[in-house]
């Protein structure tokens, strides 16, 4: 995860920079640069299926747990598990048997998407660790397939299968890391995927800065299940941690 600025000034004066930061960002000029590089931010696609903004659902907490900045669909038999950088939870994660798929909002410009850059932030940075990459059209447009390389518990090298998936919306991106055997055999994770599908994101009216991550929080009535906390190593990308990138938090688990 990237880390959030510190705030050096009053709450006027950062919210007028997040302000500005957006218009920056909106008021980039839609064709390609000098030297012809691909455009990668296209407006976002239509999305009929979902993920949803909150003004698209009626009752967003029917059958959904309400983190705040996104509603995170129940399903039965789930654990799910909430992350924290710094003081702010900022990830879940649902956990479905052997598979588990992790949620994250951020802000986004209101003419851009912001997936197709993000994608080969991703790309590059696991590369640069010996990783292998494939891009394909999965069930949720656009994605990641990823062999990361990881330590395993004897001490010697091995690879981590991870899907990166991501969709656009309006003034947000949602991104899902799916690991487990839902990333080995991509056919066993349709739940994971219904469950990105149905989330529903609440980006708020406020000025944010393009990336800045939507902020959650603890339902009422969660319980709470005891966790040792731990941190690994942070990447260069923004966008490029796999399930270990957050501090691990409480976990909620949902009986239904």
């Amino acid at each position: 995860m990237f880390g959030r600025r510190k705030n050096s000034g009053s709450a006027k004066d950062s919210a007028d920079e997040a302000r500005e930061a957006e218009q920056v960002v909106d008021e980039l000029d839609d064709t390609d640069d000098a030297a012809g590089a691909r455009r990668t931010n296209l407006p976002p696609a239509p999305r009929p299926d979902g993920p949803w903004d909150l003004s698209e659902v009626t009752r967003p907490g029917e059958g959904r747990v309400d983190l705040g900045g996104i509603f995170v669909p129940g399903v039965e038999g789930m654990e799910l598990r909430v992350e924290v950088a710094g003081d702010a939870i900022v990830a879940a994660t649902v956990v479905l048997r052997d598979s588990a798929i992790q949620l994250q909002a951020f802000a986004a410009p209101k003419k851009e998407g912001i997936w197709g850059e993000v994608r080969e932030e991703i790309a590059s940075g696991i590369t640069q660790q010996g990783g292998v990459i494939d891009e394909v059209e999965g069930p949720l447009g656009w994605e990641l397939r990823a062999q990361v390389p990881v330590q395993l518990p004897d001490g010697t090298n091995g690879v981590q299968l991870v899907r990166f998936v991501g969709v656009d919306g309006p003034r947000w991106f949602l991104r899902g890391v799916i690991s487990g055997q839902g990333a080995v055999q991509p056919q066993a994770a349709g739940l994971l995927e219904t469950v990105f599908r149905d989330t529903v994101v609440v980006r708020g009216d406020g000025p944010m800065a393009p990336r800045d991550p939507i902020v959650l929080k603890l339902p009422n009535d969660a319980q709470m299940v005891p966790e040792g906390v731990q941190q690994e190593e942070q990447t260069n990308s923004k966008f490029s941690g796999g399930m270990g990138q957050l501090q691990r938090g409480p976990e909620i688990t949902e009986v239904r």
